[in-house]
This record gives C-alpha cells, sequence and structure tokens, in this order.
C-alpha cells in the first residue's frame, strides 16, 4: 500500500506553532524570543545525550523511521478481512497454489510471507510460530525508535533548564548594572521555552504517534495471521469472516464484508 500523508499530524503541528507563534506577536514579536546559544545549549546537549545513550546505528535508523509519524500506509481492518475471505474462497476452488498469481500484486509483505509459507507446504503450526516472532521483532524494532524520542523529550527540558541556570549565573555576575538584569533574565528562560516546545510539539507526540502506529500494524498482523491460521486449517469464507470480525468493536460486527480480489490490495 502506497503511503498516504497524515494529515492529523500535519495539522497538529501546524495548530501548536501557530497558537505559540500568534502568543508571541500579539505579546511584542519575535526577537527577543530568538537567541542562538539558548539554541545551541538544548539542541546541541540534546543530540549530544542521543549519541551517548544510544549506538549510532539506532540514531540513524530512528531518523529514517521518523517520516513514518507523517503517514498513514495502513490498511483498514476490514480491507484486510475482504482480502483474506476472497482468498480463502479462491483457495477453497483452486487449491493453495491457485492464489499464488493472486499475490503478485499485494503490497503488505506480511500477508505475502504468511502466503508464500503456506503455499510452500510448511505445517500450520510452523507458519503461526514464524509469523508471530515476525510480530515480535517488528514491535522490537519500533520499540528502539520510540525510546529515541521519548528520551529526546526527557533531556531537551533537562538543558533547557541547564542552560536557564547558566543565565542565572551570569545574570547574577553582572548585579552591578541593574540595566542588563531584565534582558539577561529574559534571555536565561529562552532555554527553557526552547526545551518546552521540542518536547511537547516535537519529541513525545513523535514517540506517541509511533506507538501507535506499531499497535495498528499489531493488530493488522493479527488479523493476517489469524485469517492464514483459518485458511490453512480448511475454514470456510463464512467461518473465516466470523472469526476475523472478533478483532472488530462490537457495534461493528454486524456489518457484511465484501471480498474483493487480493489484486486490489
Amino acid at each position: 500500500m502506497k503511503p498516504k500523508l497524515d494529515l492529523a499530524t500535519v495539522v497538529g503541528i501546524f495548530a501548536g506553532m501557530v497558537l505559540i507563534f500568534s502568543a508571541i506577536f500579539m505579546g511584542g514579536g519575535m526577537g527577543v524570543f530568538f537567541n542562538i546559544p539558548s539554541l545551541l545549549i538544548v539542541v546541541g546537549g540534546t543530540i549530544a545525550s542521543t549519541l551517548i545513550n544510544f549506538p549510532l546505528t539506532e540514531v540513524i535508523r530512528v531518523i529514517k523511521v521518523a517520516p513514518r509519524a507523517f503517514s498513514s500506509s495502513f490498511d483498514e481492518p476490514t480491507r484486510i478481512m475482504e482480502k483474506l475471505v476472497f482468498l480463502c474462497a479462491e483457495s477453497k476452488k483452486k487449491g493453495f497454489l491457485g492464489v499464488e498469481e493472486e499475490l503478485k500484486n499485494v503490497d503488505n509483505q506480511f500477508l505475502k510471507n504468511g502466503f508464500g509459507m503456506m503455499i510452500d507446504g510448511v505445517e500450520p503450526e510452523q507458519v503461526q510460530a514464524t509469523l508471530r516472532l515476525q510480530m515480535l521483532a517488528m514491535q522490537e524494532r519500533h520499540k528502539t525508535g520510540r525510546k529515541v524520542f521519548e528520551s529526546m523529550g526527557t533531556w531537551a527540558p533537562a538543558f533547557g533548564m541547564i542552560g536557564t541556570l547558566i543565565g542565572l549565573v551570569q545574570m547574577l555576575s553582572a548585579m552591578d548594572d541593574p540595566k542588563s538584569i531584565g534582558p539577561q533574565m529574559a534571555v536565561a528562560l529562552l532555554t527553557t521555552f526552547y526545551g518546552a516546545v521540542m518536547a511537547n510539539m516535537l519529541f513525545l507526540p513523535m514517540a506517541g504517534k509511533l506507538k501507535r502506529l506499531t499497535e495498528i500494524e499489531t493488530t493488522t498482523n493479527e488479523i493476517i495471521t489469524e485469517g492464514i491460521v483459518g485458511i490453512q486449517s480448511g475454514a470456510s469464507p463464512t467461518n473465516l469472516e466470523q472469526r476475523l470480525k472478533s478483532f472488530l468493536e462490537s457495534g461493528r460486527r454486524d456489518e457484511r464484508l465484501r471480498p474483493e480480489p487480493a489484486a486490489t490490495a
């Protein structure tokens, strides 16, 4: 399935930034909120702590994973169920080998892996065990990426506070000049502002979004696993449909699935 832009993420970031910048402009302008040393402390410190805490390969991998938070490249559960019921009906007519042609245009690699093992004659128990192992590996990979963003969301405010303390020390060392206290105090507080914005507008929401996407992908893979096991055990399309509907909310279980060719996946 081709990745689609997730409007919720884009709208959320845009709305948050608009509100923040609107409050800044209404309070007097942007100039006072821009300070390079404060940015260096927060951004540089957060990056440095991330590199200390995580291997470089994991950090690079997270950079590649981050765009997933801006995409919604997952199938709806009902779409997956419809494909599985269709493949079940086809396997009854043509046998397992007969559905191989239907899988050529399927984009879901997890589904293709499961059917590939089934077509190769792997025992149902082994198919299920392999698919569940793949799910656990996927969850672990995503968990690592999520941890990086969660850690950055913790360190950004911490370095903001460090920057504030540095600014306060500099301010107190210049107490003999009362006119400089106000501007220096404002600069000291900017690092805390930067850290809070970065953590709560970027890092922690990204971690939460990746966690939710992992949950969605796990549910989708659970549906596929149950479908493949059901097909391999000889379940009828009607019986398989009822089994798969167990994954839906109770209010949607009465909906009738419309099985579709796998080639439309």
